[in-house]
């Protein structure tokens, strides 16, 4: 191909093309007289030339010439000043580029990237030392990956590795390897077009070289190197800078060789979820830590005897990992047929053509043309031309189809969060499109993120990749089983010394001693602590509530703050109009309940056509309010069909999108004549952060082209000429907003009809407004939020609402829902930004009226709210939070203790809010719907979205119930969760040292537990009541202490060590008894283990160890406050009745059979029975009761030999802090920036 074809393209597509080319390393073949460093030298050396337009003009030359062999050993030095990170040192400027630690080229913000190259010899020896140790060398190297890396390679820089070495935030290493991929020739001309000159003087090294890509693939995403940058970033980097003006330049598509370039690099469209094999499975699960202390447990158990017991244990672990593969393989193909979307899409070539593909072969930059009839989209998409009406529900929870309209066109750069109402998500539901193609069917958009890089991408990644839980309960279990192991290593000890005095053989010696780790390392413990989670995963479905991450059930039962988002939250979803109020000459004019009654003018074609509203089969579909908006008016709707030939002509040849047509016959009072059709020619649809939309319409014939807009009073107030804002404006809104209702502002403004009313930008159109008048609309409060807030109120769990609304509104909702008491105060924060007239300003302002009115302002200044015996609630809006944050960060944690309102917040304010209350160790909850909370919902730490859909990436939990009624249900099941994980713990553990100390006892006489008495303990007895102990359910209530989360603190320790002595006592009382007895028989002391059975020490300590199991399954069963009480849990009561009456038969009267199952000595003083009995019913005594008083507090009798200290959790110190401040908050005191930046408590 000729270069003129490539000359003939768009600026923006060089630029891009140079972008593209900077991942690609040019390897040149050898080179006769030079050394192998030469050979392998990267030739492709990129620097920055003439940076006139910022970034996106940057012209990257190809640095090289014919003459130039001698300058690449001079390079190569350059080369070898990389370092093990990745910086590289510019030829240039001397200054490192950014390494891998830069928060935009990492795989994440925390990530540490390594390089290393083979190293032959080291592979070798890496082979025969694995020969050697029979694959044991293999095993050590699967769990410690940073090991095999060492030890078969050497650190080299990034530039040079063949294998990478991941840290991410939590210390997880991962080793990737670095893939090449070679790509055609002439690959050059298409990615970069270089000055002719340039092009001239390299040509003849360029047919020397090969050309290929280097780059790794984690978690899904392709990072690809970047030699300029001198790190491996996402591929999502070089279309990263793209602008709306970029991408309206691919609206005529792409060659066929460029789209199979791009595909090189972006790999294909195609989200994949990797689907093991059954012995890759096997071979996994074997090598878990767990599993190989069974295979050695089971083989120590062969040795000594214990055939069995290590029988059933294999048939157990067997059935176990049967179960975890299929389990596995089921949930990796079902979310492959979830993830994988491949279907035939229809794509534009630059020569014009339209050509059906498959969606895998789409690629950054295709033009994608979306029929009418609309399709389940593979990709993400910025929409160009036309509408669509898509549902988002998979990715929002949000059931209400959301229209899409084109993207403005512009410099700015293009983001798909900013420009969420341009931007077709992959994955969700195209219903239809209109308007974008010759005869007014279809659409067309550009593909801008393919494959893990698009939104369901992202939540596939999370599903596959779940993020760590940083949960205290988490972490300590792991830091318990080190203590287990450093118990078990004393008891190791301990029965080595015991035994290397007697005369047992090295062998029985070396069994013996590794049989007791076996014992006190409990391997099934932290799968045990799931049980509860799983049980309240399962009460949770049945009640309507899904849960993507059983972890966070836990965490829900530590939560001590929940933000809840107002409309459709708190507040119904739906609205009624209230009342319209038009500005007029004067003021404003008296409110009109009804637009029907408004006169023809603009305020009533205003509220007519300023909507998204669309037509689905016939039917009205958009936003509740907007609906409720138009029907109010008494317009109908009607949209183009066919081509829409006649309707555009009527409107003067205008691309006519919608028309709206006022209603045929108006009421008898209003003797005016009726209005004119208006048809809507360009939208712009509501933004969150713009809190506004406008649109363009145009009169019949084309005769005039008005713009409407529809937004937040103070936002459109704004956008208008100060002439047309009524000075009561303020006054008004605020008497409206504190009555509770929903207020937006209309405007208009006449347009030049004979200006590209097409293509007019945003910005012409939302200035210089005419102020038309006031929509106020009632949204009622959900009768369950006053009920669930007053629980939580009462649970000592604060509650925050987080709204888009007016900040009067938003507090007479929190007052109306009892998120503010009737006799509480609110105190507005008023913080500005700096500005060119002004510095930064603070303030604290009281609301007028209320509970303090009878006393003066200045009493409250001087005596300060605490003082005066008033509880008080801060309210405060985004504007006043952004300059909070930006100008008084010193302040910012005092307000959030607090703050109780937060009004016109900004999606990504509202994730900020979220972040900055974990800041101070609030466990944060947020309650959405879904739609603008995402971003909250996801950073909280429990996430609840209220939508119909099972699952979606909004939140970690979804709720079906169309109230916050779920979020004390989910508390209360959290609550429950995290005790019964708690108290399955604990048993577990106790269990293990029950049984160690049994062993440590017998072991000390020379004998043991029997085959079957193992068996018996371990599956009949320990086995069943664990799996049934997490069944009972939550309580009916939520009480104002959490549960603990730490199992390392004081209560958990003092129960464990006061429970184990209690165990050991009793098991050394039943020895000690039966050795006193007048008929007691010493042991044989010339044979030792199973060969001494029966005896009567044996019998004695089985007798009263079974009873401790059963004993401490009861004691630390927990009910009261989180839990219902024990006979609620009707299968574990029974059970525990059954192991009591067959421990009671076996102790008491166990008959010829068992004896010789259980191998038991024939005890025949039945006072002897009964003396066991009483011990273990002494022991149960005792440990309840020790219980019952630790549970009291008693041990808090400890903390006072310490002192008192100040609480873990920032948060109780500011609390304590602003208790005792009369000068807080600032009462009418303007604040300047201090320059402190942090609070420090001493």
């Amino acid at each position: 191909m000729h270069m003129s074809v490539f000359l003939g393209h768009s600026a923006c597509r060089r630029r891009i093309q140079r972008r593209l080319w900077l991942c690609v390393r040019k390897v040149s073949r050898p080179i006769r007289g030079h050394s192998d460093n030469v050979k392998r030298y990267e030739a492709a050396l990129f620097v920055t030339r003439g940076c006139t337009d910022g970034p996106r003009s940057r012209a990257l030359l190809f640095r090289e010439s014919q003459g130039t062999l001698s300058r690449m050993s001079s390079d190569m030095s350059l080369r070898q000043d990389v370092d093990n990170e990745g910086s590289v040192v510019d030829p240039l400027s001397g200054l490192p580029s950014p390494c891998p630690r830069d928060p935009l080229l990492s795989p994440d913000s925390h990530m540490d990237v390594q390089g290393y190259k083979w190293v032959r010899w080291r592979v070798w020896l890496f082979r025969v030392a694995t020969l050697l140790s029979l694959g044991l060398l293999l095993i050590v190297f699967h769990w410690r990956p940073r090991l095999a890396v060492l030890a078969r390679c050497r650190s080299c820089p990034l530039a040079l590795a063949d294998v990478l070495l991941l840290r991410d935030s939590f210390g997880q290493q991962h080793v990737v390897e670095v893939l090449t991929e070679e790509l055609e020739a002439g690959s050059l001309e298409l990615l970069g077009q270089l000055e002719e000159a340039d092009w001239r003087d390299t040509v003849q090294l360029h047919r020397e070289e090969k050309t290929l890509l280097r780059y790794y693939l984690y978690e899904g995403l392709r990072y690809v190197w970047l030699d300029r940058k001198g790190a491996f970033c996402r591929v999502s980097v070089l279309n990263e800078d793209w602008t709306c003006k970029d991408l309206y330049g691919f609206q005529k598509g792409l060659s066929p060789r460029e789209q199979t370039l791009r595909r090189c690099m972006f790999g294909a469209n195609l989200i994949d979820v990797p689907v093991k094999s059954y012995m890759r499975l096997l071979f996994e699960e074997v090598l878990n830590p767990f599993y190989m202390f069974q295979v050695f447990s089971i083989t120590l158990w062969s040795i000594d005897g214990y055939y069995l017991y290590a029988l059933c244990i294999f048939i157990i672990s067997v059935i176990s990992i049967g179960i975890s593969l299929y389990e596995t393989r089921k949930q990796s193909i079902t979310l492959r047929n979830m993830a994988q979307l491949i279907t035939n899409v229809t794509i534009r070539r630059d020569s014009g053509e339209e050509e059906c593909v498959n969606s895998e072969e789409l690629v950054p930059g295709d033009s994608l043309i979306i029929p009418q009839e609309g399709l389940l989209l593979p990709c993400d998409a910025a929409l160009l031309a036309g509408e669509c009406l898509v549902n988002e529900s998979m990715l929002t929870g949000e059931s209400v189809p959301v229209l899409k309209t084109p993207l403005p066109a512009g410099d700015r750069t293009y983001s798909s969060e900013t420009e969420r109402r341009h931007t077709l998500f992959c994955g969700t539901h195209i219903i239809q499109a209109k308007g974008g193609r010759s005869g007014g069917s279809g659409a067309v958009a550009v593909v801008t993120s393919t494959g893990f890089f698009t939104a369901k991408g992202n939540l596939v990644s999370s599903i596959l990749y779940p993020q760590r839980i940083n949960f205290r309960f988490y972490q300590d279990a792991m830091k318990f089983l080190l203590i287990l192991g450093g118990i078990a290593v004393i008891g190791t000890i301990y029965i080595f010394v015991t035994l290397f005095r007697t005369n047992v053989t090295w062998l029985q010696l070396i069994i013996r001693s590794l049989d007791v780790v076996t014992i006190a390392v409990p391997p099934a413990l932290p799968a045990a602590i799931t049980t509860g989670t799983i049980y309240a995963q399962s009460r949770l479905k049945k009640r309507g509530i899904f849960c993507i991450s059983p972890p966070r059930i836990n965490v829900c039962g530590k939560v001590s703050v929940f933000c809840f988002d107002k409309t459709g939250t708190l507040t119904e979803e739906g609205l009624d109009v209230w009342g319209v109020m038009e500005s007029g000459p004067a003021g404003f004019t008296e409110l009109v309940p009804d637009p029907k009654l408004l006169p023809p003018g603009y305020m009533r074609s205003a509220l007519a056509c300023c909507h998204t509203v669309t037509l689905l089969q016939g039917e009205p579909l958009g936003d509740p309010l907007e609906l409720k908006m138009v029907e109010s008016t008494g317009w109908t709707l009607q949209e183009p069909e066919g081509d829409g030939d006649v309707m555009h002509s009527t409107f003067g040849g205008h691309n006519v999108l919608a028309v709206m047509g006022p209603p045929t016959q108006r009421p008898e009072s209003q003797g005016t004549s009726s209005s004119e059709a208006v048809a809507i020619i360009k939208r712009f649809p509501f933004s969150s952060a713009l809190q506004r939309m406008s649109v363009v319409t145009v009169a019949p014939r084309g005769r005039s082209a008005l713009a409407f807009l529809k937004g937040s009073p103070e936002m459109v107030a704004g956008l208008c000429r100060p002439d047309t804002v009524p000075a009561e404006f303020s006054s008004t809104l605020r008497n409206f907003s504190s009555e509770g209702l929903r207020v937006l502002a209309l405007a208009c403004k006449p347009v030049d009809i004979n200006s590209d009313l097409m293509n007019i930008e945003r910005g012409e159109v939302e200035k210089e407004m005419q102020f038309l008048g006031l929509l106020m609309m009632k949204n009622l409060v959900k009768p369950e939020s006053a009920e669930v807030i007053n629980i939580l109120t009462l649970a000592h769990i604060r509650s925050v609402m987080v709204t888009g609304d007016n900040i009067l509104t938003a507090v007479n909702v929190a007052k109306s829902c009892g998120m503010v008491g009737s006799d509480e105060k609110v105190i507005f924060v008023i913080a500005t930004p700096h500005t060119v007239e002004s510095m930064p300003s603070l303030r604290f302002s009281v609301e007028d009226g209320g509970p303090t009115a009878a006393q003066s302002p200045r009493d409250l200044i001087n005596q300060g709210l605490n003082q005066a015996g008033f509880s008080y609630h801060l309210a405060i809006n985004g504007k006043s939070f952004a300059a909070l944050c930006d100008h008084f960060p010193e302040y910012l944690p005092k307000v959030l203790m607090k703050a109780t309102v937060f009004a016109r917040m900004a999606p990504d304010q509202k994730t900020q809010l979220v972040k900055e209350l974990q800041k101070l160790n609030y466990r944060v909850g947020m309650c959405g719907d879904g739609a603008n909370d995402c971003g909250a919902l996801r950073a909280a730490d429990v996430g609840v979205s209220l939508s119909e859909a099972e699952a979606s990436v909004a939140s970690p939990f979804t709720s079906k119930t169309e109230n916050i009624s779920c979020v004390s249900l989910l508390i209360r099941e959290g609550r429950c969760s995290l005790v019964t994980s708690f108290s399955l713990f604990r048993y577990m553990a106790l269990y293990s040292l029950i049984q160690f100390f049994s062993v440590l006892v017998l072991n000390t006489v020379k004998t043991t537990l029997a085959d079957m008495q193992f068996l018996f303990c371990d599956l009949f007895l320990v086995t069943l009541l664990a799996i049934v102990m997490g069944r009972g359910g939550p309580s009916e209530e939520l009480y104002p202490c959490r549960p603990p989360a730490s199992l390392l603190s004081l209560p958990v320790f003092g129960s464990l060590f006061i429970h184990t002595c209690m165990i050991v006592l009793g098991q050394l009382g039943a020895f000690f008894i039966t050795t006193s007895q007048g008929w007691y028989i010493p042991l044989n002391s010339t044979v030792f283990g199973t060969e001494n059975l029966p005896n009567m020490e044996n019998t004695c300590v089985f007798a009263l160890s079974g009873y401790q199991y059963i004993i401490m399954a009861v004691v630390v069963t927990k009910g009261f406050p989180h839990k219902k009480p024990l006979f609620y849990n009707v299968i574990f009561l029974c059970l525990l009745l059954i192991h009591f009456a067959l421990m009671t038969s076996l102790v008491l009267y166990p008959g010829p059979f068992f004896r010789r199952i259980f191998k038991l000595f024939n005890f025949t003083d039945i006072n002897f029975k009964m003396l066991l009995v009483a011990v273990a019913a002494l022991n149960f005594l005792v440990c309840f009761v020790a219980e019952l008083l630790i549970d009291l507090g008693i041990l808090n009798c400890l903390r006072l030999l310490r002192g008192r200290r100040p609480s873990k959790k920032e948060y109780k110190r500011l609390k304590a802090l602003l208790s005792d401040s009369a000068s807080w908050p600032p009462l009418d005191q303007t604040l300047s920036p201090t320059g402190n930046t942090v609070i420090s408590f001493s």
